[in-house]
């Protein structure tokens, strides 16, 4: 499983954490692309290299056209926007739980509700194209798990169009309720209400690098000069499970392999709601991050028909995913337990059909009969129509070019 860690050394903010991942190798013209199937106009983009400081990276930006007139959009408008556009779905889970964390501080500071609030910095096109195109980039680099840094605390002033504003801005500072945050005594905005609503929207986690085999390194530079290196440096690489099997190769050989995990399963019985508020809650659910989410039917009190929701999730995350069944749902009460799961240790490669690239997931339990193997669905479904074949002989040629990519490696020299 390939995890990103976001290294927040100089600040984070939408712009540099979009550079820092096409530092890292996330090709600049596939971000492009994918973000004119949002239908916006009026901006161009530049993307190169640059120092701060004596270092160097990769500086991401966007350039507003002269004469255009940028629209005022709300929650609502920029939801819309994404929810229509021809985006992978993942993308646009990203990216609209990224915009659902700012509409939420910025209602909670302005005592409006978050559908109702106008963006302004946060609603122009060069946010709303750092927002998506992180999402963008991270679809691309096939990251499953982001973790981040403590988030660096400036202080001093910072002028927004709501005019003078202490650092943090308000609504950066509702985001970076209940994260870790470290004080540095720069006078400037470090953290912005993008790169904070990115942390806090995507991060499974916060603290030092955690163990991984470090695959890539990227550099995204910042705009300002505040006396130190403006950089968010971001590591690249294999989930710690991965490593531990491949360190301890037979170490309890006898014993099934994988990692034992503990999560979360929260429950709750609704017969009372429209089913499709239901299905949005339950995929609401797994864009928040839910490690699974399902309806099941089931018959309630009174022979009346009824589904139970059920989400799967990290008994840290138990907080957040209640409220959002909450919030979402016309239940009154949550049941929450614990539980053990075993897990296959997985990673995931590339393989060339004779339709184009596949990304598949292997288990990395040895090379045994019958490993799992599972093509990225996303890719086989985009081949299938491109190339006008059935989705089904997509996804065997994928497995039968997995299965001969393994073997080959398997080989003895």
């Amino acid at each position: 499983m390939k995890v990103l860690y976001l290294d927040c050394f100089g600040g984070i903010s939408g712009d540099m954490v979009l550079g820092a991942l096409i530092d890292a190798g996330v090709p600049p013209a596939s971000v492009a692309e994918q973000l004119k199937r949002l239908g916006l106009a009026g901006y161009s983009l530049n993307v190169y290299q640059a120092q701060t400081h004596g270092f160097r990276g990769t500086r991401f930006v966007v350039e507003p056209a002269r004469d255009h007139h940028e629209p005022r959009r709300t929650w609502e408008d920029i939801s819309r926007l994404i929810a229509g556009s021809g985006l992978a779905p993942k993308i646009k889970e990203h990216s609209l739980v990224i915009f659902e964390k700012l509409a939420r501080a910025e209602g909670k500071v302005h005592g409006i509700p978050p559908e109702k609030v106008h963006f302004h910095e946060i609603g122009a096109v060069d946010s709303i194209v750092d927002i998506v195109g992180t999402a963008i980039a991270l679809h691309e680099a096939g990251i499953e798990k982001v973790y981040c840094s403590p988030l660096p605390a400036g202080c001093g002033c910072v002028r927004t169009a709501h005019g003078l504003l202490p650092v943090p801005a308000p609504a950066t500072a509702e985001l970076l309720k209940g994260l870790p945050i470290r004080s540095v005594q720069v006078e400037g905005e470090l953290v912005t209400p993008t790169g904070a609503a990115i942390a806090a929207a995507l991060a499974e986690g916060f603290g030092p690098v955690p163990a991984m085999r470090i695959q890539q390194t990227g550099y995204g530079l910042g705009s300002n000069d505040y006396g130190l290196p403006n950089f968010l440096r971001v590591f690249i690489g294999e989930k710690p499970e991965e490593l531990a099997e491949e360190k301890h190769p037979d170490k309890n050989k006898n014993q099934a392999p994988g990692f034992e995990q503990e999560i979360s399963v929260l429950q709750t019985a609704i017969d009372d709601l429209n089913p499709e508020i239901l299905a949005y809650a339950a995929e609401k659910l797994l864009a928040a991050g839910a490690l699974d989410a399902w309806i099941t039917p089931v018959i309630m009190k009174k022979g009346r028909p009824g589904s139970l929701l059920t989400v799967l999730c990290p008994p840290e995350k138990e907080n957040e995913f209640r409220q959002i069944i909450f919030a979402e749902t016309s239940t009154l009460g949550v049941r929450v337990r614990r539980e053990k799961r075993h897990c296959l240790p997985r990673r995931q490669m590339s393989v060339e059909t004779g339709y184009g690239e596949v990304r598949v997931k292997i288990d990395a339990a040895g090379d045994r009969p019958g490993r799992q193997i599972s093509p990225e669905y996303e890719d086989c479904r985009r081949l299938a129509r491109e190339k006008g074949v059935p989705l089904k002989n997509v996804y065997l040629a994928a497995v039968e070019a997995a299965q001969k990519s393994t073997a080959s490696r398997s080989e003895p020299e």
